[in-house]
């Protein structure tokens, strides 16, 4: 299940603290084409509904779009909205305040996960 493998990458993600982007995780993770990223940000927002569902930090918060200069893509902003974990627009200074606690929190968390 690619949602699984995308966690356990993450996790060893975690341990240096440090985000990847998407495409650096679909080509780690050998994705086949066609729509590798859209198959990616799928399984991130399965990753984002059970994290919040278990009330757990975002193991998505270790992705980023090299397009957005650190953030998450969009997607991940509406999809934490949508859990109740992130108030207001994807862009601007309510994005880079929730991504910076929320990343935070996630190698908090992550590094050592008690699942």
């Amino acid at each position: 299940m690619l949602e699984e493998r995308i966690k356990e990458y993450l996790c060893e993600i975690a341990q240096h603290a440090q985000p990847v982007t998407y495409q650096a995780l679909a080509k780690a993770l050998k994705l086949i084409p066609p729509n590798t990223i859209h198959q990616l940000t799928v399984a991130l927002e399965r990753l984002i509904e059970e994290d919040a569902a278990n009330d757990r930090p975002l193991i998505a918060a270790f992705v980023i779009s090299k397009a957005r200069g650190g953030l998450p893509a969009p997607g991940f902003f509406e999809c934490a909205k949508r859990v109740g974990r992130f108030q207001g627009h994807h862009s601007g200074p309510d994005a880079w305040a929730y991504y910076k606690t929320e990343f935070n929190r996630a190698v908090g968390f992550w590094q050592s996960p008690s699942l």
